[in-house]
């Protein structure tokens, strides 16, 4: 356990900061399930609407901090890619 204040403050920081982490990487996790399932179905229209939903969510945490915004740009690449192959 911290005994410097400031020490104290950076531990409630960090448990602040930690779940607010773990909830954006949850949303993230979500996206992508709907929009593979989506995708798995050959469902275009959904598939579409899903793609959109991923790339905010993933820009939204490469805002904050969460993803680095390489790997956002990468990951929203990888799922343009699997969209193109399912609309073809």
């Amino acid at each position: 356990m911290p005994n410097l204040k400031s020490a104290k403050k950076r531990m409630r920081q960090n448990v602040v900061r930690h779940d607010r982490n773990q909830q954006v990487r949850t949303r993230i996790k979500n996206a992508r399930r709907s929009m593979m399932e989506a995708l798995e179905a050959k469902n275009t229209e959904a598939g579409e609407a899903a793609f959109r939903t991923y790339s905010s969510v993933l820009d939204k945490a490469a805002k904050v901090g969460v993803i680095k915004k390489n790997t956002a740009v990468r990951r929203k690449t990888n799922a343009a890619n699997n969209l193109r192959k399912i609309a073809s």
